[in-house]
């Protein structure tokens, strides 16, 4: 059903002719539907072009998505155009069937789909900004430089008589005012004397190391699939050099003249991975996609990108929605991590949508992890995917850490630290060898009570407890991010002792700082990297040997390498033990070998302690074995058992409102709602864990069904009528295949 923006009164019927073209319009509004515009004559328009539209009183930008023959409204009623949109290129068909495909699967209307994958700035109304990094080069309508006056215009031309240039570069050179030389560039540009191009794209391919027989044989194995789709898990232990053959396959992909698109799972992994993929390939265009870019810099290389400039594409999983017209080849690093998943809007999994792009493409996916998630390592047993090992360290003489368990029921315990990790600690200082201890868990306590009268700091708007931050004093909620000064004394009984329980990063470093003085002490956290730069700093410090103790959370676990650190403490990972979360064991597997992977990455041995009361859980024993195998068939044993995905599939239906009645009286007229359906379960509506966050009261309900097919086809449905049901005071989603219940 497709519907056109209201019109404004006044406005003059569109008239009805044999020639009129009709559009359907992708637009982002809260409506499950297209919407039909005429196209003037003269203008032309195809799918996949931005367009300017009136819609009600506004002005959008749309995304034409499909020709139409007939609209259910009569065309008196339908609008026209107002401009088709000719500053980027048009969204290609199989970007298009990307969209449709996600759309459908994650039960989310198909405008809201289309535009949101775009970067904010071609979703506004405002010009897209010139991209400074094309060449500007002189063409042969150019007059002679002599023929000219003195001024702007002519200074440009002769810089371009000698070399084509950037255009910084070009404005730099030309001195005196830069808005007056840009103005020259503009008529010259009108004028057809000069022209802009994409810059240079070499492909030669600087390796960093020789490949070892594991990388060689993991290369060419996947390398014969070159040209077609297919996909592989790429199973490398820690420090097994998974990114050389990642950059050995991209090096093929250039030469085949095709574009790379490279995933990976957090913004704090591209600044290493970036000045990596430089290094590897200094003639190559790289562009860079993430959430922390400015608008200018994320449209510059989305641009780059779409247009194909770009032979290498590199980002977190926003960047698998970018058009590519010459993809060759996909990677998803540390394909395992949660980070892949959206949790907003189209709840989309980067790693699922990375494996569709493939397929659309027609190209091989490759995702890596030395902790493979349990659906993909399923794939593998199922014949959808094929395993490639790297079981072995790729550095010369270096091995896999040792893991050991430091029994807290036993061991000396003192500030949250064992007798046991501090010596290991003093050892490595001894050898000037770097440490890290690892707690994800930041801030410096996560609880501040007072124990006269039991109180406890609690957020105003989230059933949560407020963490406390050491550094500027202030009280934090981890959920909605409210924040306040730290209590001088107890709010409701007055007494002035108030304790601050348990530890984050903030409290283990104070306290290594405290244990050992002399010793350089550095924390990296989200709260003490909040900026890209501070992170790439910190980063060059560990590596230049400026910290010896490095304390830190799950930014520190993924994907770095420190040459000299040989030991890694970990403190709190019984947490994870105790959660009613059935994918928690699989994290705090991931998590472990993860962390535990940054040690020993040399010659040097490592060593890894993990702090328990549970030193004989069957995780610890296997994590001591390097057994993911047995740890992943163990745990999906567990799941069949259970009826847990991937042996069926889930999708969680929430709902927030001002009251908990309010959320749930919907979820239970939504279940009245759900049409029939013998293959699917759908369950009672709970509260959430966390039931209020940021002020809304929230509760959910899970449906669950034996077979994709059925459950899609029930899960439209039942969209379509919540989409007609819904009060307008209620937010509510449909989150296909969750991996958050709090």
């Amino acid at each position: 059903m497709s519907h056109p923006g209201t019109s404004r009164g006044g406005e003059v019927p569109v008239p009805v002719t044999a020639e009129l073209k009709l559009l359907r319009v992708a637009l982002d509004v809260p409506l499950p539907t297209l919407f039909d515009y005429l196209l003037p004559e003269g203008m032309i328009a195809e799918a996949g072009d931005r367009v300017t539209v009136s819609f009600g009183r506004r002005r959008l930008i749309g995304v034409v998505v499909e020709r139409a023959t007939q609209s259910d409204l009569p065309r008196t009623r339908l609008k026209y155009i107002a401009e088709v949109r000719s500053d980027a290129p048009r969204m290609p068909a199989d970007w298009i069937a990307l969209i449709r495909f996600l759309a459908a699967y994650y039960q989310r209307p198909l405008g809201e789909a289309v535009v949101t994958a775009l970067p904010p700035r071609l979703r506004s109304l405002r010009p897209l900004p010139r991209d400074a990094r094309r060449i500007v080069r002189r063409t042969d309508a150019a007059p002679a430089s002599d023929s000219l006056k003195e001024g702007a215009k002519r200074a440009l031309l002769e810089i371009l008589a000698l070399a084509p240039l950037g255009e910084n570069e070009l404005i730099k050179a030309a001195g005196g005012t830069p808005g007056r030389s840009r103005s020259a560039l503009r008529a010259l540009l009108a004028a057809g004397w000069v022209e802009q191009t994409a810059p240079g794209a070499g492909t030669r391919f600087v390796p960093t190391h020789p490949p070892t027989p594991a990388q060689s044989a993991a290369y060419e194995r996947i390398a014969s699939a070159t040209g077609s789709f297919r996909s592989f898990l790429l199973h490398g232990i820690t420090g097994s050099g998974k990114t050389e053959v990642y950059l050995k396959l991209i090096a093929k992909a250039l030469e085949r003249g095709g574009q790379a698109l490279v995933l990976v799972p957090e913004i704090g992994l591209t600044p290493q991975l970036e000045a990596r993929f430089r290094h590897a390939f200094p003639e190559t265009v790289l562009a860079v996609l993430h959430s922390g870019l400015d608008d200018a810099q994320r449209t510059s290389s989305w641009l780059a990108a779409a247009r194909g400039e770009a032979g290498v594409v590199l980002g977190t999983r926003l960047a698998v929605l970018t058009p590519l017209p010459r993809l060759a080849l996909v990677v998803v690093d540390e394909e395992h991590d949660t980070s892949y998943k959206q949790q907003e809007g189209l709840r989309y999994s980067g790693r699922d949508a990375a494996v569709y792009r493939a397929k659309l493409a027609d190209c091989p996916i490759v995702l890596g992890s030395a902790t493979p998630s349990l659906e993909s390592w399923y794939n593998c047993l199922g014949g959808r995917y094929e395993r490639v090992d790297l079981p072995e360290r790729a550095a010369p003489g270096a091995h896999l850490p040792a893991v050991r368990t430091v029994d807290l029921r036993t061991e000396p315990v003192e500030r949250g630290l064992a007798h046991s990790l501090q010596r290991a600690i003093a050892a490595r200082l001894a050898r000037k060898e770097q440490s890290l201890v690892f707690i994800n868990r930041r801030g410096y306590a996560p609880v501040l009570a007072c124990e006269a009268c039991g109180w406890v700091a609690g957020c105003d708007r989230c059933t949560a407890r407020m963490v406390v931050h050491s550094v500027d004093r202030r009280l934090r909620c981890h959920y909605c991010g409210a924040d306040e000064p730290i209590h001088r004394s107890c709010p409701t009984c007055g007494n002035p002792d108030l304790r601050a329980l348990g530890s984050g990063t903030q409290r283990v470093e104070e306290t290594l700082r405290e244990m050992f003085p002399a010793a350089r002490v550095l924390r990296i956290d989200r709260d003490s990297a909040r900026r890209r730069a501070e992170l790439s700093r910190n980063l060059e410090a560990v590596h230049r040997g400026e910290a010896d103790i490095l304390v830190g959370t799950q930014l520190l676990a993924k994907g770095h390498d420190f040459p000299n650190l040989t030991l890694v403490g970990v403190l709190n990972a019984d947490a994870a033990l105790l959660s009613t979360d059935y994918r928690s064991p699989e994290r705090l597997f991931a998590t472990l070998v993860q962390v535990g992977g940054r040690a020993g990455r040399r010659e040097q041995p490592g060593e890894v302690l993990v702090q328990t009361r549970f030193p004989g859980h069957p995780l610890y024993a296997a994590l001591a074995r390097n057994d993911y195998a047995g740890f992943a068939r163990r745990q999906l044993d567990e799941r069949e058992a259970a009826g847990f995905p991937p042996y069926l599939f889930e999708a969680a239906l929430r709902a927030e409102a001002k009251t908990l009645a309010a959320a749930m009286g919907f979820l239970a007229r939504a279940t009245a709602l759900a049409p029939p359906n013998d293959g699917v379960r759908v369950y009672d509506p709970v509260p959430h864990v966390i039931t209020r966050r940021a002020g809304l009261e929230r509760a959910q309900l899970l449906v669950q069904a034996a077979a994709r097919p059925a459950f899609q086809t029930f899960l439209a449905q039942w969209c379509e009528r919540l989409f007609a049901e819904a009060p307008r005071d209620l937010r509510w989603h449909i989150d296909v295949d969750p991996i958050e219940f709090d």
